[in-house]
């Protein structure tokens, strides 16, 4: 039998993904979870063989929750599931330590598939999504550009990002006046939903 921790915080994907997989005769959903920080504890307690997590949740995400899990338990494979994959995703989620990604809107079997298959040594990425990866512009922003945009988000005060990030105010201003120029947006607000769309952030 193949263990799988699920981690999706949306109950009704959640059930139906562990119920699809149940019917599985090698696969067996140990623990499931509705945040990135449960989903570490669930792993952490019931040592899967693989874990199967959300992109997008609260606490951690899917990235943070993979890095942490291929760091603390490595012999437990991660597959990361998207809603709204873009192409920059798959090359950060394999960067984590994911060895498949995939869209919910994949064919009914494809996950248990792709668990098989990473259980196996194997890796898998979506094809759709790494064509699209493959033809998307590079990200022009350094670490540190994108590091301040991202907590830009929801027009966060620069003196906030300053103390956040331990930079002065004067910095943090060069680095969103930079994002914004290398983008070709009118202001920074526009820069972090370019970048977002882009799923540089």
């Amino acid at each position: 039998m193949i263990r799988v921790v699920l981690a999706d915080d949306e109950e009704l994907i959640r059930a139906a993904l562990a119920a699809l997989l149940g019917l599985e005769p090698d696969l067996d959903v140990v623990a499931q979870a509705a945040d990135g920080r449960a989903a570490l504890d669930a792993a952490l307690a019931h040592r899967p063989d693989v874990a199967v997590v959300d992109l997008e949740m609260p606490a951690l995400d899917g990235l943070q929750v993979t890095a942490e899990l291929t760091r603390a338990l490595p012999e437990c494979a991660v597959v990361i599931l998207t809603g709204r994959g873009r192409p920059a995703h798959p090359a950060r989620a394999l960067a984590a330590g994911a060895k498949g990604f995939l869209v919910k809107g994949a064919p009914g079997g494809a996950l248990a598939d792709v668990i098989r298959r990473v259980h196996g040594g194997g890796r898998y990425v979506d094809p759709a999504l790494a064509a699209d990866a493959l033809a998307a512009p590079p990200c022009p922003l350094t670490p540190r550009e994108l590091e301040v945009l991202r907590l830009a988000e929801h027009g966060t005060p620069t003196a906030v990002i300053a103390r956040r990030t331990n930079l002065s105010a004067g910095t943090v201003r060069n680095y969103l006046a930079a994002a914004t120029q290398k983008l070709g947006v009118a202001d920074r607000a526009e820069a972090y939903a370019l970048a977002h769309r882009h799923g540089w952030l």
